[in-house]
């Protein structure tokens, strides 16, 4: 197979009525975008997410599956599928079927329109299902952005697109995925962001709640602001042209020596 040109990143943990719907749905979306990989990430599920996965990959080339030995959370599994994927740029997305894939070849197009020294494409969600995770949505961003100045309306939507070298200088912490333009930015390149649509999960039940995203969101930004302060500005580092320094080969020592 050909080295793909995008690897597409699914952290999941217990979707298995998800699996097959939202494989097929990427494997549409990303059709022009061929040579590509799909890398699920199972968080060490315990449903019937194992046997969906395995099935799927027995007809499926393209398909790559990784699994953790036990849960360590969605940013672990992202960075598990990073770190392993084989193409240059690297697409997320939730395994829950709320990200809609056919919006991953208009983040991939923003992002190289952008050029080298951009980064990132973040997808913002123009809506949220429910009123109330609508508000928390609201609410959770407006004090991300205030904090952090990081010109995003929406981190907390799965669907992005990085380049896979800038993502692996990240520091790595719980919660990364929702602080990407803003650590993005902090390593000297330049985010952009595509509007997108979030769907109604397909099946299952989401893992999070207010109280986990409330608490542990508060930790995260005084955490991340702490980095951006800590940054007195991205290294860049190019190899010096010249002529390499000559040394006598070993055997012309060796031979001098035993002449004396």
């Amino acid at each position: 197979m050909s080295p793909p040109v995008l690897s597409v990143v699914v952290p999941v943990k217990n979707e298995a009525g998800n699996i097959l719907p939202l494989i097929a749905e990427i494997e549409a979306a990303c059709a022009p975008l061929a040579p590509f990989e799909i890398l699920y990430v199972d968080d060490g599920s315990d449903d019937g997410t194992p046997g969906e996965l395995a099935a799927a990959r027995a007809t499926r080339p393209h398909l790559r599956v990784l699994r953790h030995a036990e849960s360590c959370g969605q940013s672990a599994a992202v960075r598990t599928g990073a770190h392993a994927a084989r193409a240059p740029l690297v697409a997320t997305i939730d395994g829950d079927g709320q990200n809609d894939p056919a919006f991953i070849p208009a983040l991939v197009a923003a992002l190289e329109a952008a050029g080298p020294a951009c980064g990132l494409c973040a997808g913002q969600r123009t809506s949220r299902k429910g009123r109330f995770k609508a508000f928390q949505s609201r609410v959770a961003n407006g004090v991300r952005r205030r904090v952090l100045n990081d010109a995003t309306r929406d981190t907390g939507c799965g669907l992005k697109v990085v380049r896979r070298d800038v993502y692996l200088m990240l520091p790595y912490f719980d919660a990364l995925h929702r602080f990407m333009p803003a650590l993005v930015a902090r390593e000297g390149f330049g985010v952009v962001h595509v509007d997108v649509v979030d769907r109604p999960r397909h099946a299952g039940v989401s893992k999070y709640g207010m109280l986990d995203r409330l608490f542990v969101g508060i930790l995260d930004l005084a955490g991340v602001w702490w980095l951006i302060r800590r940054r007195r500005r991205p290294a860049r580092a190019s190899e010096v042209a010249g002529a390499a320094a000559t040394l006598p080969a070993p055997s012309s020592i060796t031979a001098q020596g035993s002449s004396r």
